[in-house]
């Protein structure tokens, strides 16, 4: 039976956690791919260990690994992890807010299912899905940073900081991979890019984006990191 590890990053997520993992138990993914749910805490200083630890003994048939960073290593650094730790065929990270729905893994699945993919990226810029409407300077940066990194790596994506980049697991593990915080997103692109006969597809995605009084992390300084990544990494 093939198998769709989930790598679930989280850091500070008591108030959502229990909800993410509600909706990642409830898909039923297509072909009877089954799931195999990898939660790794980075070091949360909130209640997001007691949610998790209620969570798995409330729902034991879900087969969840809770792996514990032994400190906060950053979003990028827990994803290693989880990519390590992945045993399905494929792979994906699923942000353990609300801002991705994971409704949508057969439509980034279909693609790879079909055999016409390797990778495949959710924008949440084109198609007819939902999107919340927030900051007009968030949108413009990261179209700039998405054509940047197009320009370095020859690709034409419309979302390079999506969440939601869908994998064949072997060629996740065969990327080495350095960013520890959210230079994750263009570092991966940019090495994906470079993986030899790679197909990389992309479907529409919805987004239900969350303020930063809601929890939103990412600042403007992870815009320059950003940057200086696409530049280190298409170079």
């Amino acid at each position: 039976m093939r198998t769709l590890s989930i790598i679930i990053p989280a850091y500070n997520e008591e108030r959502t956690i229990h909800l993410i993992l509600d909706k990642v138990r409830n898909v039923e993914l297509m072909n009877g791919i089954a799931k195999d749910v990898v939660i790794v805490n980075d070091g949360s200083t909130d209640g997001t260990v007691a949610a998790v630890e209620r969570y798995i003994a409330a729902n034991p048939s879900m087969g969840i690994r809770f792996i514990q960073q032994p400190k906060n290593m950053g979003k990028g650094a827990a994803i290693h992890r989880g990519i390590k730790e992945a045993t399905g065929e494929y792979l994906l990270v699923q942000d353990a807010d609300l801002e991705y729905d994971p409704r949508e893994y057969n439509e980034l699945l279909r693609p790879v299912v079909e055999g016409f993919a390797d990778v495949v990226y959710g924008s949440r810029f084109i198609g007819h899905h939902p999107h919340r409407i927030l900051f007009f300077w968030h949108s413009i940066g990261n179209k700039m940073l998405t054509t940047l990194s197009n320009a370095f790596n020859n690709l034409n994506l419309t979302d390079m900081e999506t969440c939601y980049k869908l994998m064949r697991s072997d060629i996740a593990k065969g990327l080495v991979l350095q960013e520890k915080r959210f230079g994750f997103e263009p570092e991966v692109t940019a090495k994906l890019a470079r993986v030899k006969g790679v197909r990389i597809y992309e479907v529409g995605i919805s987004y239900y984006g969350r303020t930063y009084q809601e929890g939103k992390k990412i600042g403007w300084q992870d815009g320059f990191r950003a940057i200086w990544c696409i530049v280190k990494y298409g170079l």
